[in-house]
């Protein structure tokens, strides 16, 4: 519940376990400034997290913030064990592991020590995103894609809508709610003017909503339609990836998610930043149209080839979900 709210903070959630193993407290980190995961699960369990074990997604903070540092919350509270799946990478928060252990706390983990150590078809958890941001320095960007069994996006006329099912494209609107910023090219707002929201099926704005952002120089006019609305929406006046994910970075934005068009996503594995894929593909075949990959630099020879590992295979109605990360 906390992918999307977070940012610049990493999305985590906590679960706390009472002595005879019942689950009395849960938590999740609250949006920036807010109580984090561990502190909210302590409250929900009040005195019952008394000698009970905390299960946290990520390694307790340990630095005074606009919060106080997680580890001091679980010592005052008398947890006895942590279990946290992530190490914490950041230099200024780390070492609440250890703060703990000094402590006498019973302290397991890291589980995983990275994301990089992550096994294949694992599914993946909602830090992830923050945990590769971290890593290489710059926001996480993943392409989202809606295509044909022959990796096609649109017909020879233009047309897109709809390729996937009703069932896919809930799971989408629910994904852009995750995210903290969705991008996509002029050519893509001219042809089709998405609004780029994360909404329900009665068309109505779920609570958290990204960052709407356009990618170019061309200027668009004012109602265009991921320029209206409530949702936030800016101009990065640029074609440039790397430039792209800078001013995004300025804005605090950790977790990327590009929509297109074809030009956009080659530039940006062209660029070397794409670090995940989320395929939506249809049982059909189109047989002509655009390929949802469009990059004048790639493709001439099998050095080109970009090998990304299969991480989470689903289904949507008849649509499969397809996700891949690219390895750090």
């Amino acid at each position: 519940m906390a992918a999307g709210s977070t940012s610049p903070n990493p999305p985590v959630g906590a679960v706390i376990v009472s002595p005879s193993g019942e689950v009395v407290g849960e938590g999740y980190t609250q949006p920036a400034g807010g109580a984090h995961a561990e502190v909210m699960a302590l409250k929900d369990a009040g005195s019952a997290a008394r000698g009970g074990r905390a299960i946290v997604t990520l390694e307790p903070c340990n630095h005074q913030g606009r919060t106080g540092p997680c580890s001091q919350a679980l010592l005052a509270a008398g947890v006895s064990r942590v279990d946290f799946l992530f190490a914490d990478p950041s230099p200024v928060a780390c070492g609440g592991a250890e703060t703990l252990r000094n402590a006498g706390v019973d302290v397991h983990g890291p589980f995983l020590p990275s994301p990089s150590h992550v096994k294949p078809w694992t599914p993946l958890f909602s830090v992830e995103p923050w945990l590769r941001s971290m890593a290489l320095g710059r926001p996480h960007v993943t392409v989202k894609v809606a295509s044909t069994a022959d990796g096609r996006i649109a017909a020879r006329d233009g047309s897109s809508q709809w390729i996937t099912g009703a069932a896919a494209r809930r799971v989408v609107h629910v994904d852009r709610s995750r995210r903290d910023a969705i991008v996509v090219g002029t050519g893509t707002a001219i042809a089709d003017n998405p609004s780029l929201t994360a909404r329900r099926e009665d068309g109505s704005l779920l609570p958290n909503q990204p960052l709407r952002v356009l990618m170019g120089e061309r200027g668009l006019p004012a109602d265009t339609a991921l320029f209206t609305g409530d949702a936030p929406a800016m101009h990065v006046r640029s074609r440039d990836p790397h430039a792209v994910l800078a001013q995004l970075s300025e804005h605090g934005v950790v977790d990327v998610l590009i929509e297109g068009g074809a030009g956009v996503i080659g530039s940006f594995i062209h660029a070397g930043l794409v670090d995940a894929v989320q395929l939506y593909m249809a049982p059909a075949l189109l047989g002509g149209g655009s390929a949802w990959i469009d990059s004048p630099q790639l493709g001439g020879s099998m050095d080109d080839i970009r090998r990304f590992t299969p991480r989470e295979l689903t289904t949507a109605g008849d649509d499969v979900i397809w996700r891949l990360t690219a390895p750090i």
